[in-house]
């Protein structure tokens, strides 16, 4: 018998620290080698870190929450035959399992801006786990941390994934049939929770504090898209997939920033430098069930309406279902941020540093808008623009939104070759 030490894997991208955003093993499990054993969370992508070894967990290295550099002693198996671990490693000797304290955090609801799934009551019954005592169930990062919030127990969902792994449908269909809610009491509620801000909650706050260093000026400009919604609801009836507003607007934007290149680019104010792109690399502001991605669509200027289309609700449901790629999830020259049918009259968008511009979409309805001569029902909008003012002006960056507001009132011009 032997010691396998697992160390922190180089992620890639310059990454040079990482926070262990979940444990997927537990202190005395036994593990096959490709076992998913620590969720690690990057800038914004989730990776797991697979064991390339069978054992047993003898060892955990941090808690789920702690950041832990790259090449940084991360578990430890025992594993039959000769270990790797030398004892004069960077970490603590190692406990017997039975003997050795708990390392890892008790794991705590992350929070969501999105409605909390209503938690599934337990019945009067307790129902036997599918698995035995101590198997951890297989399951992505994003359904864990949906099943944490709505209270459930993942050893008693069956997984239809391979080797049982369990899926958001899963997930969604063990809800949806035994979700009761839990009446609500008369009594007052005195408790108070502390919740540890970690994972993706904790990179959009630390993103969030940057962004909030940042000069902002907003823009707010009412967009007539009547004839825009005739064009999409036309093209829709040809059939293919359903064209939404947004690739209309990519489109509007690739041609607005063509005459604005500046808006296209990063500022890195430690360099003094502004980052001009040729390529337009849109970011789609996504909210998920672990929190607000930001999926990019890569050289929006080289695709069609309908490919962009395509590729926009490609990436929302990667997004949302955990499997987008941590190249997918990095690289925005610019934003679009959109609350659907949720979106209000207006917005205040935050920038996602250190881009220099987004792009917000307000609610679409109909009110009345004078003609010149008389009121008519027409389809309006709004759209709310940030700019970083260190570096754009106010004039500039009225021309950009006054110029978006021309090509989506006149989506024939979209189409226009420059």
């Amino acid at each position: 018998m032997g010691i396998h030490s697992i160390r922190v894997p180089d992620i890639g991208e310059g990454i040079a620290e990482t926070e262990v955003a979940e444990w997927l093993v537990a202190l005395g499990q036994q593990v096959r080698e490709d076992d998913p054993l620590a969720a690690l969370m990057t800038d914004k992508a989730t990776v797991e870190v697979p064991s390339p070894i069978s054992g047993k967990v003898v060892w955990l290295g941090a808690a789920e929450g702690d950041i832990v550099a790259v090449g940084a002693e991360l578990i430890r198996l025992e594993v039959d035959g000769p270990g790797n671990w030398t004892g004069e490693e960077d970490a603590a000797p190692v406990a017997p399992a039975e003997e050795a304290p708990v390392q890892a955090a008790p794991k705590a609801a992350a929070p969501s801006s999105v409605a909390p799934e209503q938690p599934v009551a337990s019945s009067a019954s307790p129902v036997a786990p599918l698995r035995p005592e101590g198997e951890r169930p297989l399951a992505p990062p994003s359904v864990r941390a949906r099943a944490r919030e709505a209270g459930v127990d993942l050893r008693l969902v069956r997984g239809s994934g391979p080797a049982g792994r369990i899926t958001q449908d899963d997930l969604s269909a063990y809800i949806a049939s035994g979700g009761i809610p839990a009446p609500a009491g008369a009594r007052s509620d005195e408790s108070v929770e502390e919740i540890r801000v970690i994972g993706l909650r904790r990179r959009i706050s630390e993103r969030m504090e940057t962004a909030n260093r940042i000069p902002h000026i907003t823009i707010v400009e009412e967009v007539d898209a009547t004839a825009l919604e005739d064009l999409r609801g036309r093209m829709n009836a040809e059939g293919g997939p359903k064209l939404t507003v947004l690739p209309f607007l990519v489109r509007a934007m690739v041609r607005a920033l063509r005459e604005q290149p500046t808006l296209n680019a990063h500022y890195d104010a430690e360099a003094g430098v502004i980052r001009r792109f040729g390529g337009v690399h849109v970011g789609i502001a996504a909210q998920t069930d672990a929190g607000l991605m930001v999926p990019v669509l890569r050289h929006a200027e080289a695709l069609t309406l309908r490919e962009a289309g395509a590729e926009i609700a490609r990436l929302a449901e990667a997004a949302r279902d955990g499997t987008a790629r941590r190249e997918e999830l990095t690289g925005s020259t610019i934003t679009i941020t959109s609350l659907g049918a949720l979106g209000a009259i207006a917005t205040t968008p935050i920038l996602n540093a250190p881009e220099v511009a987004i792009v917000g979409v307000n609610r679409m309805a109909v009110r009345p808008h004078w003609n010149g001569t008389a009121f008519e029902p027409r389809r309006m909008m709004n759209i709310s623009c940030s700019f970083d003012h260190r570096v754009i002006d106010g004039w500039d960056a009225a021309v950009f939104v006054q110029r978006l507001k021309t090509l989506l009132e006149t989506p024939a011009l979209i189409f226009v070759e420059a």
